[in-house]
């Protein structure tokens, strides 16, 4: 039987009324004076429109890991309890939201923003000593945790884990590409260990392996936790994480526990290879963007790297239609848990394609939500149109820049504001975002 966006489906003991989700983004709601009601505006828009999963952008389980400013970080218990209000709110609109976990690792924010300076924050964690191409690139401080000091984190994770149980989450995913901190134990490229987390495959996952166990101590066996990770790295030196690889990730979580997987083709080092697209170049055209960017870097010459990164970036990837599909095709043959697919699905048709040809069981949309809050509706009645139609967003990615500083996770194209698709005739508004 074919299988449709519009059915339902089970991630352990989640169930959700379709088979669409908003994949995780940065909203910029971290440094907000009330986080939970800026997350609401994002998700319960989308959510009135019949979207069935939130994924919550990375949140981070330390302060010290953030990787922008604008990013969630827990410091403690309360902090995760407030977001109680945005849980509630999601589930009077009819969805479900899972909140992901994450750490930046080497490319946290003490690591290159001038307002965190050393003296004034922890190195960056790294999981072990750098190759001279990436040390060039980081702080001299970078700080290789213990094997006691990695067990620590892993029990953070649980522990932070069952704090987002008692917000009203209905489940966790691991924050494990985009060259973030589980990224990096994962991959060869930075992950040299002798001890039980470095090695083989195997040992690289340990990390991993050991925050699941921490969260079903912490938060309970029946609390769902989802994995996104790097399942092909891509890296100017050296080798990065294979398919093969990759597929073998996927079947170490399946027997950890984890309840579903989303792999991802990610660079080594964090840049538009996780979202693909254009250069952004109105962003540095703009007077009051370079301010922010020389204030955030210190110095003509680190905008200037910025500058060159996402450059190079834009041109080695380019947008291309379901970038990803070789990767979650290849992790859903090998595994039994549902595979979550996600990057440059751009229209109904392409998810209906995914579903029916048995690639993957869910699909993401992430940045495309910030210049069509309903996209949902239309995605779920045009699945199965003769006709394929696109997304309002262009992938200009004028987005990027702003995120990096901590502004709103929001659309900064204006050309997309003025040709948005209209309502049509009759059909009402989305219900009032209630926060209380």
């Amino acid at each position: 039987m074919t299988v449709r966006l519009t059915d339902p489906i089970a991630l352990g003991t989640l169930t959700l009324r379709n088979r669409l989700y908003r994949a995780p983004v940065l909203e910029g709601a971290g440094n907000t004076r009330d986080p939970a009601a800026t997350y609401a505006q994002h998700f319960v828009p989308n959510v009135a429109a019949g979207l069935g999963l939130v994924i919550q952008g990375n949140t981070i389980v330390l302060p010290e890991g953030r990787t922008s400013p604008g990013m969630s970080a827990i410091g403690e218990r309360d902090r995760m309890r407030n977001l109680g209000k945005l849980t509630r709110a999601v589930h009077e609109a009819g969805g479900k939201i899972v909140i992901q976990l994450g750490h930046g690792g080497l490319f946290a924010i003490e690591g290159w923003h001038r307002q965190f300076a050393p003296s004034r924050s922890a190195p960056p964690l790294a999981p072990s000593r750098l190759p001279l191409w990436l040390r060039a690139l980081s702080r001299s401080d970078t700080h290789i945790p213990s094997t006691a000091e990695v067990e620590q984190l892993a029990q953070r994770f649980g522990l932070v884990a069952a704090w987002a149980r008692e917000a009203g989450y209905d489940g966790v995913q691991l924050a494990g590409s985009n060259a973030k901190l589980l990224h990096q134990f994962q991959s060869p490229t930075f992950n040299r260990r002798k001890d039980r987390y470095g090695g083989d495959v195997y040992g690289r996952t340990t990390f991993l392996r050991e925050i699941k166990a921490a969260i079903v101590r912490e938060a309970g066996a029946d609390f769902p936790v989802l994995l996104k990770y790097t399942a092909v790295e891509e890296t100017p030196f050296g080798r990065g994480i294979t398919l093969d690889e990759g597929v073998q990730v996927a079947r170490i979580a399946e027997e950890a526990g984890f309840v579903a997987l989303t792999p991802v083709v990610a660079d080594a080092l964090p840049n538009s290879s996780i979202c693909r697209g254009e250069f952004p170049g109105r962003s540095f055209a703009s007077p009051a963007m370079r301010k922010r960017l020389l204030s955030a870097t210190g110095t003509h010459l680190r905008s200037a790297a910025v500058y060159a990164g996402l450059w190079l970036a834009a041109r080695k990837y380019p947008f291309a239609p379901v970038w990803n599909r070789d990767v979650f095709a290849a992790i859903k043959a090998a595994v039994h848990i549902p595979v979550l697919a996600v990057g440059g699905i751009r229209t109904p048709q392409e998810a209906a394609e995914i579903l029916a040809r048995g690639q993957a069981d869910m699909i993401g949309i992430g940045r495309p939500f910030y210049a069509e809050p309903d996209l949902a509706a239309r995605f779920l009645a045009e699945a199965h149109a003769p006709s394929a139609t696109s997304t309002a967003c262009e992938s200009c990615n004028r987005c990027l820049v702003p995120q990096m500083l901590g502004m709103p996770g929001v659309c900064y194209n204006p050309e997309i504001h003025k040709i948005r698709k209209p309502r049509p005739p009759g059909e009402p508004a989305a219900p009032a975002m209630k926060v209380a």
